[in-house]
């Protein structure tokens, strides 16, 4: 039996919430449409008190955002990228164009196309997470696109160093600071110094996730994005203070951020109320991360691993750890997801650093229908077709004008026959 120990807030709380969000993206969308970057501006410095000469960063101004970082962390940064880069080029390779004859003289094929010109927002004005960066400009390059422009707010004041310097190592074309709705818009429709770009990607907050869901169609995304959300399934295997460790450490993200216990251990469900409570006294994030677990947390007692993966697939949460006596069982049977972290020896940290995975996954259950951010999304598979012979020609067009005449498509119907009228002459 599934019992819910402890319930996060109900969906109409939220609801309310993401009626206010979406009036306020609407409004700023519009006033960019009308005014370009005067609107942008006004923005920039309501919002972030940031109203520069120009928001496009210089060569030298992004060099010495460079220079400012010790060796360690260029090292460190470099050493992610790479791992990144490694996965990326593996995903890429994946992929082939195809050409095969289907019939006598009937050739269909299909390309994969880079897109043209991609922009990619990089959150940074409560935490500099320059580790987005990585997952979404770098990956656009190793997918071959031309253009790859970046913007992130500013941070205390000015631009992030760590943001702007893994920005340029991944390989930016430009570097914007420029934060929120007013950011993705600019990008998305281009003002007096910004050409617009074909696509958005790269997560955000509740408004930027909001300005790329009304952008969507102008512009192509990644995915429809909501909090961070991470569900630890476990059992007596673990301890609590590790579920714990696990539950915050992605909490922490922000005060709405569901995080979901499922576990098959009644101590497990019993000592972690206690082991939350001790995590979030070294946490410096504990006023945020705490919040989230108040309000969103959840704590669900199985009797079995069926039982925890009929609920995995019912939640189908961003991130899933599975910490058990055998993760692969899990791997092998679950569908609904963003990403998984199989064992007590990885965990979701790494994967939204520095293990090579890419870390912009989908949320509110977006993982029923799509995976997460990857090379894949970067490129473009158009097919092309060929007919090679007067027979294949005649031999597809009497089909062909039969089931156009079932669908009174006579405009459809007569591309087919013109063409068999004139091939059967030859034949």
């Amino acid at each position: 039996m599934i019992r819910h120990l402890k319930k996060g807030k109900p969906a109409e709380q939220k609801a309310e919430l993401n009626a206010q969000v979406r009036d306020t993206v609407e409004q700023i969308i519009k006033a960019i449409e009308l005014r370009g970057e005067a609107a942008v501006r006004e923005y920039s410095q309501q919002f972030d008190r940031w109203n520069p000469a120009s928001l496009r960063l210089s060569q030298e101004e992004i060099q010495a955002c460079i220079d400012s970082l010790s060796p360690q962390a260029i090292e460190d940064i470099k050493f992610a990228q790479a791992q990144i880069r490694r996965f990326a080029q593996i995903q890429l390779m994946s992929l082939r164009d195809v050409e095969v004859e289907t019939l006598p003289g009937v050739v269909l094929g299909h390309k994969n196309i880079p897109v043209n010109s991609v922009g990619c927002y990089i959150p940074g004005g409560k935490y500099p997470l320059l580790a987005s960066a990585h997952m979404s400009v770098l990956t656009a390059k190793v997918a071959g696109v031309k253009r790859v422009i970046a913007c992130a707010p500013p941070f205390d004041g000015k631009p992030s160093p760590e943001i702007i310097a893994a920005m340029a190592l991944a390989g930016a074309d430009e570097i914007y600071v420029m934060g929120g709705v007013q950011g993705v818009a600019a990008m998305a429709l281009g003002t007096e110094h910004i050409a617009a770009v074909d696509m958005i990607v790269g997560p955000g907050n509740a408004y930027v996730a909001e300005a790329k869901r009304q952008l969507y169609g102008r512009v192509g995304i990644d995915l429809f994005a909501g909090p961070t959300e991470t569900m630890v399934i476990c059992d007596d295997t673990v301890d609590a203070e590790l579920v714990a460790v696990d539950l915050l450490g992605q909490a922490e993200h922000g005060p709405t951020s569901p995080a979901f216990c499922v576990t098959t251990s009644t101590r497990i469900a019993e000592e972690l109320p206690a082991a939350l409570e001790k995590v979030l006294a070294r946490l410096d994030t504990a006023p945020i991360a705490s919040v989230a677990w108040r309000d969103h947390g959840e704590i669900i007692l199985c009797d079995s691993d069926e039982e925890m993966l009929a609920e995995s697939e019912r939640i189908c949460s961003e991130h899933v750890q599975v910490m058990t006596r055998d993760p692969d069982w899990f791997l092998a049977r679950m569908t609904n997801y963003g990403g998984l972290f199989l064992g007590h020896r990885t965990n979701v940290s790494y994967g939204d650093k520095v293990i090579g995975t890419n870390h912009t996954l989908p949320t509110m259950g977006a993982g029923r229908y799509t995976g997460g951010l990857w090379v894949g999304k970067f490129i473009k598979t158009h097919t092309y077709q060929r007919v090679l012979t007067d027979e294949a020609s005649v031999a597809i067009g009497e089909v062909c004008s039969r089931l156009c005449a079932l669908e009174h498509f006579s405009g459809h119907k007569e591309q087919a026959d013109i063409r068999v009228r004139r091939l059967k002459k030859a034949l």
